[in-house]
């Protein structure tokens, strides 16, 4: 992370750190190797840029998933967050159970299910929102001037790559048994 506090790219430096193997494929050189780490770098600088500012916000940073999650004012199941944020589920008991004794979340029955969803109480939404709102700001922000520059499909092809990432890691390594 330390990249971020310097005058230089943190992506032109981690480009530099991690050697790009290119394949020839006739005349051609192999881009796909360069488009991943890339890709790969910009990721982990996103990680990190949220990993910091909820330590930054002095909450932990499953904390600030969770805020996340919860955010869109609906009641979640703790395995429904687990899985959509990867947080393991001793991780966010632990986070919910936190959050439920400081008053900002509430164990709520969803009907027609044995389990119960978490949903954020008003000074839950307050406090998650005190939280949120700059970090909303900067994204915002972000968005704006990226849109300026390129179309937002460029949100449809990431969620595209990351489907069939998805799939050929579980195809090829996540259910190798």
């Amino acid at each position: 992370m330390g990249a971020l506090h310097t005058n230089e790219s943190p992506l032109s430096r981690t480009r530099n750190v991690i050697p790009v193997q290119k394949k020839k494929r006739g005349n051609v050189l192999n881009q796909e190797r360069e488009y991943i780490d890339r890709l790969w770098a910009c990721t982990n600088i996103i990680d990190g840029l949220y990993y910091r500012s909820a330590r930054s916000l002095h909450i932990k940073d499953n904390m600030l998933s969770l805020f996340y999650a919860l955010a869109d004012g609906k009641a979640h199941s703790q395995k429904q967050i687990c899985e959509e944020y990867l947080i393991p589920k001793t991780t966010l008991n632990t986070i919910v159970r936190e959050c439920t004794e400081k008053g900002y979340t509430a164990l709520v029955r969803e009907s027609g299910s044995r389990e119960k969803g978490v949903t954020l109480t008003d000074s839950g939404r307050e406090y998650a929102f005190s939280i949120l709102k700059p970090l909303y700001a900067a994204e915002t922000a972000a968005m704006e001037r990226t849109l300026q520059k390129f179309p937002p499909e460029f949100i449809d092809a990431l969620e595209c790559f990351s489907e069939y990432l998805q799939q050929e890691f579980e195809r090829n390594i996540l259910n190798q048994t």
